[in-house]
């Protein structure tokens, strides 16, 4: 390990100390926001801008799911996510630098579950965000835009990110319109009023290549890409989270999550039209029930859900391409493709964190 990797493996193994003994809400998200920017109701969301970092907030993230098919049928997941996590609400040049980046891939299959991480400090150039032109990158891993100039930059994607035993390398096309979830992209995601601002780009086709321990598969799909950004998105009673991305057979959208807490918990949804309009739903609108269990490791996962949305007539039930699709990381949590009948049929992807 390099000096400078050294450094920083100290640096985020004291900044994780720091908030496993005063945690507040699931990986101390629900600690306050004393310093930083926090969001606003009615603030209105900015394109091209806000694809870009906010380092006077203190949690982001750039996550893309694919739900992939190779020539035969066979199905895979992939994902490719970049978070910034910010120490101080500022930006410097050097190792000094407060801005610490974390990368996750991985690439599901039916049997398999691989995955890597990589750890960054900002202000060296190891990791980072620019919007002319967008990239967005952690060491050799990065999200490319390649779209025309005067395109918006999320439209077209080059994905690429390896390691040890897999690797991928996608095209993403956006064909619909960027979806502001919550309230024009105002989320709110507790009873006491925690939000992020959080958008989504949930139309894009995909082709490309996986290689799965040196082998490589041809690959064609449909991806999804959350962004999100906040100080305090949870409050503090708040343990982990149950979120979905469903793609309707109908060419409808649904995103749904349910957050944990000490009482019953807090469900929110949004209904995107084929047209790409946007209906956000709380409350009793959204019921979102686990069915059955998976045991990975020494944890009990819920693996199997159901999801309701009466005012929908929404009905399905969830199941996994891989129950095990646990990411051991820094922090570990539950994320793999899911398919889903009932009342209607899909693809999708399943995120759960703090079991």
């Amino acid at each position: 390990m390099s000096a400078n990797r050294l450094g920083l493996a100290v640096i985020l193994f004291l900044c994780a100390s720091h908030l496993e003994g005063h945690a507040q809400g699931f990986a101390g998200l629900g600690t306050t926001a004393e310093g930083f920017s926090v969001p606003r109701k009615g603030v209105p969301l900015e394109f091209p801008r806000d694809h870009g970092a906010h380092p006077d907030y203190r949690i982001e993230w750039w996550y893309v799911t694919a739900n992939l098919k190779d020539a035969s049928g066979q199905d895979y997941g992939a994902q490719w996510t970049l978070f910034r996590s910010a120490l101080s609400p500022q930006t410097v040049q050097g190792w000094s630098d407060p801005q610490i980046w974390l990368g996750h891939a991985a690439v599901t299959t039916k049997n398999q579950h691989y995955f890597g991480e990589r750890l960054a400090r900002g202000g060296v150039g190891q990791a980072g965000v620019t919007l002319q032109p967008f990239r967005a990158w952690v060491d050799e891993w990065g999200m490319q835009g390649t779209g025309a100039p005067d395109a918006d930059p999320l439209q077209n994607l080059k994905v690429k990110a390896q390691a040890d035993l897999f690797s991928y390398d996608l095209s993403l096309s956006a064909k619909g319109p960027l979806v502001r979830q919550g309230d024009r992209g105002y989320s709110v995601k507790s009873a006491n009023g925690q939000a992020s601002f959080y958008y989504s780009q949930p139309y894009y086709t995909v082709e490309g290549e996986i290689v799965l321990e040196g082998k490589p598969v041809t690959v064609t799909g449909k991806a999804w890409m959350d962004r999100e950004w906040s100080s305090q998105p949870l409050a503090a009673d708040q343990t982990g989270w149950d979120w979905f991305s469903l793609h309707l057979a109908s060419g409808e959208k649904l995103m749904a999550f349910r957050l944990r807490d000490s009482g019953n918990g807090y469900s929110s949804a949004n209904w995107v039209s084929v047209n790409g309009e946007s209906t956000s739903l709380s409350g009793d609108e959204v019921i979102i029930e686990p069915k059955q269990t998976t045991k990975v490791g020494d944890r009990t996962i819920p693996t199997v859900w159901r999801v309701r949305i009466p005012s929908k007539s929404l009905d399905v039930v969830t199941h996994p391409l891989n129950s095990r699709s646990w990411m051991g990381t820094t922090t570990p949590y539950w994320e793999g493709p899911i398919t889903f009948e009932g009342s209607t049929s899909g693809e999708g992807y399943l995120e759960m964190t703090g079991y």
